[in-house]
């Protein structure tokens, strides 16, 4: 049995569980609810978790180990010259072994991948039995000791919370774990990186070449590493999304929040949600097939030179994709507004152009920066549509109309294909990341500050 099926047996055999406990809770007071420490519902989850919580649990420790244990079983019974073979042949030989196996290609193959493909499978096979027999065996032990403790007296609703609690406690740990390692892993191959190359001529150098060559008598051998012509692509195509999609969004929110009558706004705001349903690639084609030549026709034009990739094509239509980000927050955080604001503010002869200026939108602002906040997260991590419209060159200019770069769409091309890990070439992608995690940030920090100090302003 696989362990997507497996868990779908506990799924089901749980719920059937939590019937069985109310079941049993009223039959252990004969029908009278009121004589029962807990709800009988109370009693049904107690025992849809002693019997799904432990198999559970089971099965996530075998999903994260039992590849490992395979291969180390596997690994035991290749011959003696096989596992005398460097890390990395070994590691291409376990690699085919697994294909053969996978593919089911045991008898098209013959010599010592096709043993072992056999091995593997039988391997894999006892320890999906084995993973069976354990999870059902757990769920039979907890579900037979959680259905004897059942009875009036049982404090089911305590026991329920308190596992709730340890939950919900044990996914936080699991989001704060993964940031601290998200956060470890880009600082470690950062320092790495910086080993190799200066934080000043990383930070504040105006060339980006990072293309290092194999041996030391080839042609750009050195490479160069100045990321500021990255920092000010990605500020430059930020800028431009921004100024789209921050006037764009706020007024399409405040004419869906304060001016448009019901039905209007039950047909506009999922016209207007959908720009956030389109794949990126689709923008970038737009950009690229579309806006980027209208652009250049209409500089020509003008007499003004407009690169085939420009900055200003792929930030327009950048602010388009995340007009939905400011929009759609700010009419949810303009709705919550308390509606007595608004009574008191005419109440006191106000306009209504002068409560949404004086009254509305600063009693929103928290809500509103933080939508803000969660565009610019949006248009400084965006890739597609700068790969497709911006381009790859790495030029140091505040010129909308040239092409440009950003710090992500860098990380992409760094990291294409088989890289090794020990030159700074590849190194480069975690010192960009590191250093876009600490913008990120700042952005945080600014906006912590705003909120408190509107949010106290207007509680």
């Amino acid at each position: 049995m696989t362990p997507l099926a497996l868990l779908a047996v506990l799924l089901v055999v749980s719920s059937a569980a939590y019937r069985v406990g109310r079941r049993r809770a009223l039959a252990s007071v004969g029908g009278n609810a009121r004589r029962l420490h807990s709800l009988p519902g109370y009693h049904g989850v107690y025992l849809a978790l002693w019997c799904g919580l432990p198999a559970l649990l089971l099965l996530a420790a075998w999903v994260a180990l039992d590849d490992q244990v395979v291969r180390w079983a596997l690994v035991g019974d290749l011959p003696a010259e096989a596992r005398a073979l460097p890390a990395a042949e070994l590691e291409l030989l376990l690699g085919d072994v697994e294909n053969v196996a996978a593919a089911g290609a045991t008898e098209a193959t013959s010599g010592l991948v096709a043993a072992a493909a056999r091995r593997y499978r039988e391997y894999r096979q006892q320890s999906r039995l084995l993973l069976g027999v354990a999870a059902f065996a757990l769920f039979a032990a907890g579900g037979t000791l959680a259905f004897r403790r059942i009875g009036a007296r049982l404090p089911a609703i305590y026991r329920v919370e308190r596992a709730v609690r340890a939950l919900l406690f044990t996914g936080s740990l699991i989001a704060v774990l993964t940031t601290v390692g998200i956060v470890l892993s880009l600082l470690f191959e950062a320092l790495r990186f910086f080993r190799l190359v200066s934080p000043v001529e990383f930070l504040f150098g105006l060339q980006w070449s990072p293309q290092t060559a194999m041996r030391a008598d080839q042609v750009g051998s050195s490479g160069a590493f100045g990321a500021v012509p990255l920092f000010t692509g990605t500020l430059l195509i930020s800028t431009i999304a921004m100024a789209v999609a921050v006037p764009v969004g706020l007024l399409s929110a405040i004419f869906m929040a304060e001016y448009a009558r019901p039905r209007v706004r039950n047909l506009l705001k999922p016209l207007l949600e959908i720009l956030a349903g389109i794949p990126t690639v689709v923008y970038g084609f737009f950009a690229a097939l579309t806006v980027a030549p209208a652009l250049r026709g209409l500089g020509e034009s003008m007499g003004l030179v407009v690169a085939s990739e420009s900055a200003l094509a792929a930030g327009l239509v950048m602010g388009v994709m995340i007009i939905p980000f400011v929009s759609s927050l700010s009419d949810d955080v303009l709705n919550a507004v308390p509606r007595g604001l608004r009574e008191a503010s005419y109440g006191l002869g106000a306009t209504k152009a002068e409560t949404i200026t004086r009254v509305v939108i600063p009693a929103a602002l928290p809500g509103i920066v933080g939508s803000v906040l969660l565009a610019v997260s949006r248009a400084i991590g965006e890739t597609m549509i700068v790969v497709m419209a911006a381009g790859l060159a790495a030029n140091l200019t505040f010129d909308p109309l040239a092409s440009v770069t950003t710090v992500t769409t860098q990380i992409v091309t760094l990291l294409v294909g088989d890289q090794e890990f020990d030159s700074a070439k590849t190194l480069s992608a975690f010192a960009l990341g590191l250093v876009l995690f600490a913008v990120t940030l700042v952005f945080n920090v600014v906006a912590l500050h705003v909120v408190r100090r509107y949010r106290e302003q207007y509680e």
